[in-house]
């Protein structure tokens, strides 16, 4: 029989049982009863009704508030509130989505407040998705009598920081606020509001401790678990396309940069040079000088972004059952290491490498690298050849990096600021919540500390930051141990690049990421989803074990 024949023949046996097995599938979809239809459709409409029922007094509210403040403050100051009243509605309604689009919001938020227009207002836009999703967690927490802190293990040490931070915010800030310090002679008081800069600051130093709980009851099953870990990394990559076509619009001129600055106007990030996307940049070629904000509010954050991003590239890659998200997660580690050179960010472009190796070393991936050579060989070849065609680019940083270091050693730095505020502090409770917090500086002059610790130590002073070493420590330990207790390999996998994240967050103090966007946010994201695993786990095992013995029965009979 010709070759032909015989496979024309195999096709349409393969076609027969393709439709043979189409035909089962669509057997096997159980048809719905016109009952069933019915109570769907009442659903539907029960839904609709829910969703007009919160929009018509939130919309109502929204205007009459924002009436009030265009009166008083003009439209920038109106539009903004009408916005927030409707979101923190529909938060409220619906916890599960606002949770969500919190997620969405943290890595394009600087973007979105510049297009918006630039407010302090629209800074904290993102808690109008968090505060209200929070509260509806805590009241069906209560309603079901579920536990509210999680882990239950930091319960003690987060209630003793707690406390000594109202004791801060009570009788420091209290004290500064209705006894102000003597001004000097001819010297006009500061303008300042010592409470409400103490809440601000409390709101930063401990506001996304609750993310924990959030995101641990956000997490249902291994569904919702793979769709957050794979929506982080589509964020991730899109911020970083996003930060590689602003280098590119800088580069060919599209964008001006700071480029026809002058004198010290070409070191300096300015929001005037801002380009498309994010806030304030430097871009001085003549200069060797760029520091790139991609989607955030400054080049620092972005930075932390890129080295924060390593951590959960690393655990979808290493560990997603579907192999095109292993590549797609790896082609998005692939784009952080890239923003990592072009940024100009010097601590990105030192922590980004070091970062992965540590975590290659700790997660024990190292000895399963074979698996992935193939991968690798592809990205090695994509930054090599990106390295060869920007070979000044890839210089100028190193160049940089190496003159920071021999200029001012990190950690010399460190042990400077803690030498610094260690004599500076008021007192052993500290000199005030929110007084070396950038974000509190419109309620009040604040100190610049460029390193975390220190800054803790000033703010609430040394029986706060021994709290708070306390917390984080507790926090470690516990996460530790329960991303140990997972049985599955990719589970257990995820878990440990995401241990390796909360155990050099919680002692790095080199800049204080935990401070703004995005780690204060995805330190607390992290331990909750780690926290998820080992439940996760056990119920993938019990619904093996059920399909198992179901079939063991069907064997039998």
């Amino acid at each position: 029989m010709p070759k032909s024949k015989q496979k024309s023949q195999k096709k349409k046996k393969i076609n027969q049982k393709n439709r043979k097995t189409k035909k089962q599938k669509k057997q096997e979809v159980p048809t719905l009863t016109l009952k069933e239809r019915l109570a769907q459709k009442r659903k539907a409409a029960q839904a609709r009704q829910e969703l007009i029922n919160t929009l018509t007094p939130a919309i109502g509210g929204g205007l009459f508030i924002g009436f009030i403040l265009f009166l008083a403050a003009g439209i920038k100051a109106a539009v903004p509130a009408v916005m927030g009243i409707i979101v923190m509605s529909l938060a409220y309604k619906y916890p599960r989505q606002a949770l969500f689009a919190f997620i969405f919001y943290v890595p394009f938020g600087g973007t979105i407040t510049y297009y918006i227009g630039n407010s302090p207002v629209l800074q904290l836009a993102k808690d109008a998705f968090y505060v209200p999703a929070l509260i509806a967690v805590w009241q069906n927490c209560r309603k079901q009598k579920l536990p509210i802190i999680i882990p239950e293990g930091i319960k003690t040490p987060l209630y003793i920081l707690l406390g000594l931070c109202i004791i801060t915010l009570l009788f420091i800030n209290g004290g500064q606020q209705f006894n102000p310090p003597p001004v000097g002679l001819f010297k006009q008081a500061p303008k300042e509001f010592p409470l409400g800069m103490g809440i601000l600051g409390l709101k930063v130093f401990l506001g996304y401790v609750p993310l924990i709980t959030c995101v641990y009851y956000l997490i249902r099953n291994k569904r919702d678990f793979l769709f957050i870990s794979r929506l982080q990394i589509v964020l991730i990559l899109v911020a970083c396309v996003l930060g590689f076509i602003q280098y590119l619009l800088l580069l060919t001129g599209i964008c001006e940069g700071t480029r026809n600055a002058e004198g010290a106007a070409l070191f300096k990030a300015s929001l005037e040079a801002r380009c498309f996307f994010g806030g304030s940049l430097v871009y001085s070629p003549s200069q060797g000088m760029i520091r790139l904000p991609g989607t955030f509010v400054a080049p620092w954050q972005w930075a932390w972004f890129l080295i924060s991003s390593t951590f959960f590239t690393f655990a979808t890659g290493f560990s997603d059952p579907s192999i095109i998200w292993r590549i797609i997660s790896l082609a998005s580690m692939a784009s952080v290491f890239i923003n990592a050179v072009i940024s100009g960010q010097r601590i990105a472009l030192a922590l980004v490498p070091v970062c992965f190796v540590m975590l290659l070393v700790l997660t024990g991936q190292i000895a399963n690298l074979k698996k992935f050579i193939p991968i690798f060989g592809g990205l090695a070849l994509l930054l090599g050849i990106a390295i060869v065609s920007n070979p000044t680019v890839v210089q100028e940083r190193t160049d940089s990096f190496i003159a920071r270091w021999n200029a001012s050693p990190p950690y010399e730095f460190i042990v400077q600021q803690f030498e610094e505020n260690w004599k500076s502090v008021d007192s052993p409770f500290g000199s005030g919540l929110g007084r070396a917090t950038n974000s509190a500086r419109a309620m009040g002059p604040t100190k610049l500390v460029e390193t975390y610790y220190p800054k803790v130590l000033y703010e609430v002073g040394i029986f706060g930051l021994l709290g708070f070493i306390v917390l984080v420590t507790t926090l470690t330990i516990i996460c530790f141990r329960q991303y140990r207790l997972v049985k599955n390999r990719n589970f257990r996998s995820y878990g440990a690049a995401m241990w390796v994240f909360i155990l050099f967050i919680s002692y790095n103090t080199y800049y204080y990421p935990l401070d703004v966007d995005p780690v204060a946010v995805y330190y607390w994201f992290a331990a909750g989803i780690l926290l998820k695993l080992p439940t996760i786990d056990k119920m993938e095992r019990l619904q093996q074990a059920q399909a198992e013995g179901e079939t063991g029965k069907k064997v039998m009979g």
